[in-house]
């Protein structure tokens, strides 16, 4: 009479845990996605903002003497790419589709006015005023009307963001925008208008006090 042989369980193998968790991951994840939009329970699985960030300082304080005359809004859509020699674009390399949107001022310094650039006759009738011609200011860039239309990154750039501090960092696109929108500056009229509405601001002013005969000139 032949003992019957006892089966030992068999173990499950080590890809088929995997299988199992990841499986299990994917339950929860999107068993959560459900409930989050049942109503009564979306706040469980909402995310609140808190501002802690500390008091701005004061760090330095600049008389300002410019008359800010115009204006001028401009767009630039920027595609910047970025290739790896030797490696395609799916392995190694960004392509940055961007829309930069700012204001660059046109100013005039009145506080390089000096006194022989200033003349009164003795009826305090007639004026004759030089002036430094306008310059333009720095281009600002206005973060709510500026963005990305889209980003390509190979495959080493994606697992480059993973550790980095500033992942999918828009400076260089933002730098290349205000360089082109400073250049559209340089190439409009903005200096000749802000210098037509100084000349326009000073005969009005000049003319409420008095002065019949108000006279603007620009240059050195």
């Amino acid at each position: 009479m032949t003992t019957p042989v006892k089966r030992l369980p068999r173990r499950m193998p080590g890809w088929a845990k995997v299988v199992a968790a990841l499986v299990l991951v994917l339950v929860v994840f999107f068993a959560g996605l459900r409930l989050s939009v049942i109503p009564g329970l979306k706040d469980l699985f909402g995310t609140e903002t808190h501002d802690r960030s500390g008091p701005a300082l004061l760090q330095s304080i600049q008389d300002i003497s410019r008359y800010d005359a115009a204006s001028g809004n401009f767009q630039v859509v920027v595609d910047l790419e970025k290739d790896a020699k030797f490696l395609p674009d799916a392995i190694r390399g960004t392509r940055t589709l961007y829309v930069g949107a700012g204001t660059v001022d046109a100013y005039v310094d009145l506080g390089k006015v000096g006194e022989d650039d200033v003349r009164v006759d003795e009826d305090r009738t007639s004026a004759t005023l030089r002036l430094p011609h306008a310059r333009l200011g720095k281009p600002a860039l206005d973060p709510d009307r500026s963005y990305a239309v889209s980003k390509q990154r190979g495959l080493f750039d994606r697992l480059g963001d993973l550790f980095s501090d500033n992942p999918n960092g828009e400076q260089a696109v933002q730098q290349l925008a205000v360089r082109h929108i400073g250049d559209a500056a340089k190439e409009s009229e903005l200096t000749a208008r802000a210098e037509a509405n100084t000349t326009g601001m000073l005969e009005g002013l000049l003319r409420s006090l008095g002065f019949k005969d108000v006279r603007v000139s620009y240059g050195s």
